[in-house]
């Protein structure tokens, strides 16, 4: 019994550190990306897709991942998706033009929609007491956090040393020794080849989450494109079908009746409102103490750190006590905290370090404790047959928060910058595109300090507007999980009807 203890927490061990890399991945290019623009020569809107063609692709296809690996296994899935992730970073880091970049990120995206439902649906399937199963998901959970900071602070280290395509070739000897790892240590079976994969219906979710997520970006812009009603009708005709054909499949890839489960369906808000933050504040922040403050890539790395460094303690403490407390002390109080915390930074970015330092903690410390028991409530109320599908509805809402923040909050920057920037006469109009076309103008210029000022200045109300939106969502977020869980206080059942 003892070595089978072992073996489960050298197993979560394992997993941890797949989806480490998946996250890791998602925000490295934070704090590269001015790096990445001034090296490959990327425009703002290449430099925007760089960044969302690896969580676009991956929301596409996690549904579909997710499923598959009901049928075919979730080791097997794993060990694929390690596979291909560790191909796509070689890839990566060879990129000759922004174009080859976006396509590698793009089949990054692919391994990565591969391994991370079955992450979890092995913890899912190898821990098979809640309580012990509660503290792994914790920890899954927080690595998650983990991860997504880590992004900024690795990239600034790796910059310092060596050229760009390093941030990439890093992810190489992890997969080598995660490969070998869950050879050993991973379950076989758990596959049902006699259960029905529907590839329609996964490319129609493609089609409808890619969409979506492309509508929002237009209409975000400063001068929103006519496209975006295009787009938009796209993705919800691709809803649409996709809904559709859920209701006529005996085994369909997403069964709505999951979320009819209260706790369930908050946990699926809770992951995405919190990558949301995560995600948002993460890539404003970097972008804006690199170019506002002059901070080194390594610097704004470590700043945006703070995050993950609130998190941790509350993310493990939050598994370990939820029997305990329940789930809506824990989900919804966490969202408030957090929405306390991105006020704070919104009252003192600019006037005071220690006490924006501490609202990234203290907002760190609240989304902490809400993403780790939000684990739990989506694989404690669903039967073990769903782990696969429920596994990926949790990482859907966990790359739809944060591809959505980047889309949405990126692009808000932009045309709030764009909007209020007062040029000084005679400065050529590229210089409103964005903060880094002004600076590199002001370079250009004999007297580029009333350029480099009026841009600042711009930046920092648009940076303050975004910080706004992050914290009226978490407000949002904290309102509706805490009507969903109102039954799920202390001494509650983490389980409902949907488990059984």
């Amino acid at each position: 019994m003892a070595e089978s203890a072992r073996q489960r927490w050298l197993l979560l061990a394992v997993v941890s550190a797949g989806l480490l890399l998946i996250t890791l991945d998602n925000s490295i290019l934070y704090a590269a990306l001015p790096t990445l623009v001034e090296e490959l020569g990327a425009s703002s809107a290449q430099s925007l897709w760089i960044i969302n063609a690896y969580p676009v692709v991956m929301a596409g296809l996690l549904l579909g991942s997710g499923t598959l690996g009901d049928r075919v296994g979730h080791r097997r899935m794993f060990l694929t998706g390690l596979a291909v992730f560790g191909v796509a970073s070689l890839a990566a880091a060879l990129s000759p033009t922004p174009e080859a970049l976006i396509a590698a990120r793009a089949f990054l995206a692919v391994g990565a929609a591969a391994m991370m439902p079955a992450t979890l649906a092995l913890i899912r399937v190898t821990f098979a007491d809640e309580r012990e199963r509660n503290v792994a998901i914790a920890v899954w959970g927080s690595l998650a956090i983990v991860g997504s900071a880590l992004g900024p602070i690795v990239s600034g280290l790796l910059l310092q040393s060596f050229w760009w395509g390093s941030v990439f070739l890093v992810n190489v000897p992890v997969v080598v020794v995660a490969l070998v790892a869950t050879l050993v240590l991973a379950p076989g079976g758990g596959a049902d080849p006699g259960k029905h994969w529907d590839l329609v219906s996964s490319l129609l979710a493609l089609v409808a989450l890619v969409g979506l997520v492309f509508a929002i970006k237009e209409t975000a812009k400063a001068t929103p494109s006519p496209v975006a009603a295009g787009v938009a009708l796209v993705a919800a005709t691709g809803g649409w079908a996709f809904a559709r054909r859920q209701r006529r499949l005996p085994d369909p890839l997403l069964d709505f009746a999951i979320f009819r489960n209260p706790a369930f369906l908050a946990g699926v808000l809770a992951a995405g409102f919190s990558m949301f933050a995560v995600a948002g504040l993460q890539l404003i922040t970097t972008q804006r103490f690199q170019l506002v403050e002059g901070f080194t890539p390594l610097r704004a790395g470590v700043l945006v750190a703070a995050v993950a460094l609130g998190a941790l303690p509350t993310a493990v403490a939050g598994g370990a006590t939820l029997h305990r407390i329940g789930l809506l002390p824990i989900v919804a109080g966490g969202l408030a905290l957090s929405t306390v915390g991105t006020v704070l930074v919104l009252l003192h970015f600019d006037s005071s370090m220690p006490l924006l330092v501490t609202g990234l903690l203290v907002a760190g410390a609240g989304l902490g404790a809400a993403m780790s028991v939000a684990s739990s409530a989506i694989m404690g109320n669903v039967p073990v047959r769903r782990a696969g599908m429920a596994s990926s509805v949790e990482e859907v809402s966990y790359e739809f928060g944060s591809l959505v923040a980047v889309a949405l909050l990126g692009s808000l920057l932009s045309a709030v910058y764009s909007a209020t920037v007062r040029l000084p006469p005679g400065t050529p109009e590229e210089a409103r595109d964005s903060l880094d076309a002004a600076l590199a103008v002001a370079g250009e210029s004999a007297d580029g300090g009333a350029l480099v000022a009026a841009a600042s200045e711009a930046f920092d109300g648009a940076y303050g507007a975004v910080v706004l939106v992050v914290a009226g969502v978490l407000a949002v977020g904290t309102v509706a999980t805490g009507v969903l869980l109102r039954r799920h206080g202390p001494g509650s059942a983490l389980s409902g009807p949907a488990s059984h």
